[in-house]
């Protein structure tokens, strides 16, 4: 199954490079938006994904949170 997946994160982060080696590992193809790099404010995140923190991870257009969501969904088999 073919799924879009978008991150949302900045360089410095952790969690990120975390929740993107997660995606690597599970063979997983995504799109990385650096909010730095594109200008994306605090609040421009809340409104794009409903979330303030990163990462902020998407799923076909559905934002399911940070890198612990994404930890879950892959523990549930759901990834």
């Amino acid at each position: 199954m073919n799924r879009k997946i978008i991150i949302y994160s900045a360089s410095w982060c952790g969690p990120c490079k975390y929740a993107k080696q997660l995606l690597e590992e599970k063979g997983l193809e995504f799109e990385e938006i650096d909010i730095e790099k594109k200008g994306i404010s605090r609040d421009d995140l809340y409104k794009i994904t409903g979330g303030r923190t990163i990462p902020q991870i998407v799923i076909d257009n559905i934002n399911i949170g940070g890198y612990t969501d994404l930890q879950q969904l892959d523990k549930m088999g759901k990834l």
